[in-house]
């Protein structure tokens, strides 16, 4: 790519050769939304006792509960929720029982609601820190849409092939020329 554009079969790896990050998100290898880990194991157990304590749930349950918190942003995994709640029922937290349809629930215990007491402080600021990860992102909704509408708009355009190097330094050229756009707001 030594003349400044697009090459697309210049190695630039990524879909279609549009560079090495485009396609994982932007921001490198990795970036985008992958899965990353919000709380320690710590934390995570302290709201999970919160939200066992709010109301007795299952694990599936849980996991949208802390997803709907952040905004859509967060979901634990099951690999890592139903350890934890394994752990807080051997700690005495909380107690298990078997619904219908094979989902087991959780209820909080007196051990557990103590260990709400006690930690209410810290509960209240993985909370809050949740729930203002959740609002961060609301904000940003409509720039993920439009930036979402272009992928879709680009990825569509190098799909459909029987295109000329014009055609393709004229949609390298706009995204280029949005993004100085961009900078300079």
């Amino acid at each position: 790519m030594a003349s400044g554009r697009w090459d697309p079969v210049g190695g630039e790896g990524g879909p279609g050769g549009l560079g090495p990050s485009f396609g994982r998100g932007f921001g490198g290898p990795g970036g985008g939304r992958g899965r990353r880990r919000m709380f320690d194991g710590t934390q995570l157990r302290l709201l999970l006792l919160k939200l066992v304590g709010d109301e007795p749930r299952h694990g599936y349950s849980l996991i949208k509960a802390i997803e709907e918190l952040s905004g859509g942003d967060y979901a634990p995994s099951p690999g890592v929720v139903y350890p934890t709640l394994n752990l807080m029922v051997d700690e005495g937290l909380v107690i298990q029982a078997d619904e219908e349809g094979g989902r087991r629930s959780y209820s909080i215990t007196e051990a557990g609601t103590a260990e709400l007491a006690n930690k209410a402080d810290e509960i209240g600021d993985i909370v809050a820190r949740l729930e203002r990860h959740g609002e961060h992102r609301a904000g940003r909704a409509p720039v993920r849409r439009a930036v979402q509408n272009l992928m879709t708009a680009v990825f569509h355009q190098v799909q459909q092939g029987g295109f000329d190097d014009d055609k393709l330094n004229a949609i390298v050229d706009l995204i280029d020329e949005t993004a100085r756009k961009v900078e300079r707001l």
